[in-house]
């Protein structure tokens, strides 16, 4: 996957034009309109569509760069049993570190869904060393929680005294992490 804060950066300091990075995508399959439009979405984050490997492979000749020096690595556990609100704070712990200092960190975790997290980040670094990346000089770039809402399985009601019912509230949330060289 491209990262885009990398590429934006090597295509200021390198002075890049959209155009001229265009012209080496449309040379893999795009018409030129479209190559631009695609690397413009992708320089403002939008992934539609989004970038395979062998246009990734392409922006990085046309910036005379390795295409490990653009790309990050992902990773995710949809649905996982935990609360967002509880994993948003495994997640924040490890934000912007080392991988290693992150999975040193997330094994001393207490926390529930710090195993969870901690699965996820050895995912994503699984998933750079089969791109033949550097998995020493890795940091954590993006680790981000979303709500899944209720869990599935989990019954919404729970009988009460007079006839009353009481919502039981299990929450469910997708765990996302991305990975990229230093």
């Amino acid at each position: 996957m491209l990262c885009v804060e990398k590429f934006n950066r090597i295509c200021k300091e390198r002075n890049v034009s959209v155009d001229e990075l265009a012209g080496h995508l449309a040379h893999g399959g795009f018409n030129r309109d479209d190559a631009v439009r695609a690397i413009r979405n992708w320089q403002k984050k939008l992934f539609k569509p989004a970038p395979t490997m062998d246009q990734v492979d392409r922006l990085a000749g046309a910036l005379g760069v390795e295409a490990n020096e653009i790309s990050q690595w992902r990773a995710s556990y949809r649905y996982a049993p935990s609360s967002p609100r509880k994993a948003r704070l495994v997640t924040e712990l490890i934000f912007g570190r080392n991988v290693q200092d992150a999975l040193d960190l997330l094994k001393f975790e207490h926390r529930r869904a710090a195993s969870f997290i901690r699965k996820v980040l050895e995912s994503a670094v699984a998933n750079a060393d089969e791109a033949a990346a550097d998995v020493e000089n890795l940091y954590v770039i993006e680790a981000r929680v979303d709500g899944a809402g209720r869990r599935i399985g989990t019954k919404g009601w729970i009988a009460k005294d007079r006839g009353r019912a009481h919502p039981i509230r299990k929450e469910a949330s997708h765990i996302h992490v991305s990975v990229t060289e230093e």
